[in-house]
């Protein structure tokens, strides 16, 4: 018994002369957060160091997992945050002599060659605007009347929706129908001069197609619609519109198939538009979908301009292109979108 006691002192001796040379050498070496003097200093916080193939994938747990994912994002958009500062540090200090900035590849530009792009100058293009359908409207022997109507008992937000439509579209008309056919629509409106169509389908309760057909020889399109957004669904939206003619902005319609669409929405609108209204229509294509932005411009100055959007919104994205007026039985198509068949190529665009 007294050798176990002898021992049991003589380890917790050395146990204590252990503690009291580790305390000395920490005193001593200022590296370890304490100073030479012994003060001690507060811990400074380490950043997110992950180690080289780490994989974030392996973690098990999905809450750590969930954690680490967000930690590694936040660390990577410090860096990319400090090399962007730097290099336009850099770009400051070298003046006129630093390097031109590099494009970024991007799916639009790194889109596949179509030869059906339209060139402005070229005397067939010139010669087709003067002879197709819409020769009227652009040589203003005709002013633009357009009806506006919706599929058979359509539902409040398809309503709101036409009517919101109609003050985008001069001269534009609202009927409803009540189990009508196109059919026998067409020949009335070409009896009361209208020069376009527009129908508005929807499917439960909500708008997903727009057929535009041009009186009284065509053609017809019809798209898919979507992400419809009403004036009180816009953040930050501006007073009603007014009765001035907006002006058109037909922005990427580059090939021969966009040509005629964007033509055909031009001629939606009177030819001469009212500035003093500041009021601007927008379709933009990029990737073929077509986006449609209703806005205001706002004269903050001089040399300071701002826009204001008025709504709605809605974006499109073509189906098919029919010659003359509606017509799903006997109708002869000019293009029709065969999806397993164009969109072998993400590069690849039709408008």
């Amino acid at each position: 018994m007294a050798r176990r006691g002898e021992a049991g002192g003589e380890s917790e001796d050395r146990r204590g002369a252990k503690r009291k040379a580790a305390a000395e050498a920490a005193r001593d070496d200022p590296g370890d957060g304490e100073t030479g003097s012994g003060a001690p200093e507060a811990p400074q916080p380490r950043p997110a160091a992950f180690p080289p193939g780490f994989s974030i994938s392996e973690i098990k747990n999905k809450q750590r997992r969930h954690f680490m994912f967000v930690r590694w994002k936040q660390q990577q958009r410090k860096e990319k945050l400090a090399a962007k500062k730097k290099l336009k540090k850099e770009r400051e200090a070298l003046g006129d002599k630093a390097p031109p900035k590099p494009v970024p590849k991007t799916i639009e530009n790194q889109r596949v060659y179509d030869e059906t792009i339209v060139d402005p100058n070229d005397e067939e293009v010139a010669y087709d605007e003067a002879t197709d359908e819409f020769a009227s409207h652009f040589n203003r022997q005709t002013c633009p009347k357009i009806l506006i109507t919706t599929s058979d008992r359509p539902r409040g937000r398809t309503v709101r929706f036409c009517e919101q439509l109609s003050t985008v579209i001069p001269n534009s008309h609202v009927y409803y129908r009540r189990g009508l056919a196109l059919k026998r629509i067409i020949p009335q409106c070409i009896s009361r001069d209208f020069t376009d169509l527009i129908v508005i389908n929807e499917d439960r309760k909500i708008p997903n197609g727009l057929v535009l057909s041009h009186l009284p020889h065509g053609p017809t399109a019809h798209f898919r619609m979507s992400s419809v957004r009403l004036r009180k669904e816009i953040k930050r939206k501006g007073k009603e519109p007014t009765q001035h003619s907006p002006e058109v902005i037909l922005n990427n319609f580059t090939t021969r198939l966009g040509h005629s669409i964007g033509r055909m929405f031009a001629s939606l609108f009177p030819h001469d538009p009212q500035f003093i209204g500041r009021q601007v229509a927008t379709f933009h294509n990029q990737r073929d979908y077509i986006f449609f932005r209703f806005h205001r411009y706002l004269f903050k100055s001089e040399k300071k301009v701002g826009i204001q959007e008025l709504g709605p919104r809605f974006t499109l994205k073509l189906r098919s292109l029919q010659k003359g007026t509606f017509d799903s039985k006997y109708g002869e198509y000019e293009w029709v979108h065969k999806p397993r068949e164009m969109d072998t190529s993400r590069r690849k665009f039709h408008l």
